[in-house]
C-alpha cells in the first residue's frame, strides 16, 4: 500500500490549496479528484460564471457605445454559442493551471472517487492508500428541492445555466443569492425576460438593506421582475416544454410561465459515501463537526470548506486549508477570522461587503454612525458612465469599522481595504487621513469615512 503524509480528497479551492501548502511544508502529498482538477469553483462555478458576466458586460457596453462617442454600424447582437465556448475555454485554462501547480509541487493526482476505508486509509476506486492525515475537501453541489426537480433542460441548476444550448425567451430564477443574482444579470442583459423569485423580504438576503434596494432598482432597469417575500410552491413541466411555476406572495397565489426555471436555492454538502458513517465521524445538519483546527472526532481526519458549518465561499475554504495544514505540520497558525470575510456578487453594478449590516448592528444594540458616499458624486464614476452605486461604511462609537457595503462599478476590487481595516481595528479618522489617489472609485472609501465624522468635503 502506497503511503503519503497527507491525502486530500477533493481538488477545489480548499483541496488544492491544502495540497500545495502541505507540499511547501515538505510533506509527501496526494490529492484525490473524481472529476476535474480545481473543483466546482474553477470548472462550473466562480470562474466560468465570471467569464459569462464579462461577456454580458461587453455586450452592454457595445449597446451603449454611442453614449461614449463611439459609432458601431449595424445591430449589436449577442452570440450566445461563442460566449459559452469562451466560458468553457476559460474553465479549461484554469483546470490546466491547477494541474500544472500540482505537478510543480510534486503532488500526486489520484483520479477517482475517494472514500475513507479507515482513519488513515483512503480507497480510490478500489485501490487503497495510506496517510498519516486525511483532509476531506469534497465541496458541495446545487441543492435540489422536491417541489422543483431538476431535469437539466427545463428546470436547471447553475451548472446547466453555464451551457444552455440557446437563450430562452423567459426565465424564472428561484433564489437571489450570489448565484441566482449573477445568472439573473447575465440572462437579463442578453435580453431574456427574467423573473427573480425570493422567499426572503429582500433580494440578496445576506446583504445590507440599502444594497438590496439599490440592486432591485438595477434589475428593474434591466427589465427584470423582482418578487420578494414569495414562496415557490411547485414547478411543473408541461407537454409543450413550458414550465408552470406556482408561487404565493403579496398578491396571493399565482402561476408564472417560463421557458426555463433556474434553481438557485443553495447547496448541499458532498458527504455521502465517503466513509463517515463507517468511521463514526460526527455530522450535524449536513455538516461535518470539526474543532478549531478542522479536526474531526476521528484522529488523523480533518474537514474543510463547504462540508463544515462555516461560510460556503472559495476564499474561506482556502483560508481553512492553510490553517489546517499548518496545524498538522506543527506551525501554530493564526485562527481564521470569521468576522471579517469579504463577500462579492458579480452583477452590474457589482456588490461587495464585509462585516455587519446596519440591521445587525441595530439588533446588537451597538451605538454606531454611518458614512455614505454616492457614486453620483464621484468624478471617476461619472467619467466612466457608471454612476449607479455607493460606498457605505458603518463605525462604532470609537469609530472602529463594523461593516462596509458597496454597490457599483469595480467594487469587488475595492473591498480589500475595508476588510483589512476591520481586521486591524482601523478608525474612520485613519482611513480619512490616508491619501487616496484621484480620480478613482476607490477614493469613495475615504469620502465615506469623512462623512461618518461629519467632515464630508464633496457632499
Amino acid at each position: 500500500m502506497e503511503k503519503y503524509d497527507i491525502i486530500v480528497i477533493g481538488s477545489g479551492p480548499g483541496g488544492y490549496v491544502a495540497a500545495i501548502r502541505a507540499a511547501q511544508c515538505g510533506k509527501r502529498v496526494a490529492i484525490v479528484e473524481k472529476a476535474d482538477a480545481g473543483g466546482v469553483c474553477l470548472n462550473w462555478g466562480c470562474i466560468p460564471t465570471k467569464a459569462l458576466v464579462r461577456s454580458a458586460q461587453v455586450y452592454a457596453d457595445c449597446k451603449a457605445a454611442a453614449t461614449f462617442g463611439v459609432s458601431i454600424e449595424g445591430e449589436v447582437k449577442p452570440d450566445w454559442t461563442k460566449m459559452v465556448e469562451r466560458e468553457r475555454m476559460v474553465a479549461t485554462t484554469m483546470n490546466k493551471g491547477v494541474q500544472f501547480l500540482l505537478k510543480k509541487n510534486n503532488i500526486d493526482l489520484l483520479a477517482g472517487f475517494g472514500r475513507l476505508k479507515a482513519a488513515h486509509v483512503v480507497d480510490v476506486d478500489g485501490v487503497e492508500y495510506e496517510a498519516e492525515s486525511v483532509i476531506l475537501a469534497t465541496g458541495a453541489r446545487p441543492r435540489v428541492m422536491p417541489f422543483m426537480p431538476i431535469d437539466g433542460k427545463h428546470i436547471i441548476s447553475s451548472k446547466e445555466a453555464l451551457v444552455l444550448p440557446e437563450l430562452p425567451q423567459t426565465m424564472v430564477v428561484v433564489g437571489s443569492g450570489a448565484i441566482g443574482s449573477e445568472f439573473a444579470y447575465i440572462y437579463a442583459t442578453m435580453g431574456v425576460k427574467v423573473t427573480i423569485v425570493e422567499y426572503m423580504p429582500q433580494i440578496m438576503p445576506l446583504e445590507d438593506e440599502d444594497t438590496a434596494k439599490a440592486m432591485e432598482r438595477a434589475f428593474r432597469k434591466l427589465r427584470a421582475t423582482v418578487m420578494t417575500s414569495t414562496t415557490v410552491k411547485s414547478v411543473a413541466v408541461r407537454e409543450d416544454g413550458k414550465c408552470d411555476v406556482v408561487i404565493e406572495g403579496k398578491k396571493g397565489e399565482q402561476t408564472l410561465e417560463a421557458d426555463v426555471v433556474l434553481s438557485a436555492v443553495g447547496i448541499k454538502s458532498n458527504i455521502e459515501n465517503i466513509g463517515l458513517e463507517e468511521l463514526g465521524i460526527e455530522v450535524e445538519r449536513d455538516k461535518i463537526k470539526v474543532d478549531e483546527h478542522y479536526k474531526t472526532n476521528v484522529d488523523g481526519v480533518y474537514a474543510i470548506g463547504d462540508i463544515i458549518a462555516t461560510p460556503a465561499l472559495a476564499h474561506v475554504a482556502s483560508a481553512e486549508a492553510i490553517h489546517c495544514v499548518e496545524h498538522i505540520c506543527g506551525l501554530e497558525p493564526e485562527a481564521v477570522d470569521y468576522t471579517t470575510i469579504p463577500s462579492c456578487i458579480f452583477t452590474s453594478p457589482e456588490v461587495a461587503s464585509v462585516g455587519l449590516t446596519e440591521q445587525q448592528v441595530r439588533d446588537k444594540g451597538i451605538d454606531y454612525k454611518v458614512g455614505k458616499f454616492p457614486y453620483t458624486a464621484s468624478g471617476k464614476a461619472t467619467a466612466a458612465g457608471e454612476r449607479d452605486g455607493f460606498v457605505k461604511l458603518i463605525f462604532d462609537a470609537e469609530e472602529r469599522l463594523l461593516g462596509a457595503h458597496f454597490v457599483g462599478h469595480n467594487v469587488t476590487e475595492m473591498i480589500g481595504e475595508p476588510t483589512l481595516a476591520k481586521r486591524m481595528g482601523i478608525t474612520a479618522h485613519q482611513i480619512a487621513k490616508t491619501i487616496h489617489s484621484h480620480p478613482t472609485m476607490h477614493e469613495a472609501i475615504m469620502e465615506a469615512s469623512e462623512a461618518a465624522m461629519g467632515q464630508a468635503i464633496h457632499l
